[in-house]
């Protein structure tokens, strides 16, 4: 899951009228959300988790073999 820190959003330009402030805030917000949530890198999917069976096959191989 992203988390979207709002302080990492570039604020509106100035404007005179409160209410294009607001707009173009919430703009800025959903765009950042949407580019976010919706990114296909997961990086999290692809990590190593440990040795697998197979290399547990070899360390009892040579394990017997020492002892």
């Amino acid at each position: 899951m992203a988390i979207i820190d709002l302080a990492s959003l570039s604020p509106p330009a100035d404007r005179h009228d409160g209410h294009s402030l607001v707009l173009a805030g919430i703009r800025a917000f959903f765009s950042a959300f949407f580019a976010k949530a919706f990114d296909p890198y997961r990086p999290e999917l692809h990590y190593m988790r440990g040795p697998g069976p197979a290399c547990r096959a070899k360390q009892t191989i040579k394990s017997q073999r020492a002892g």
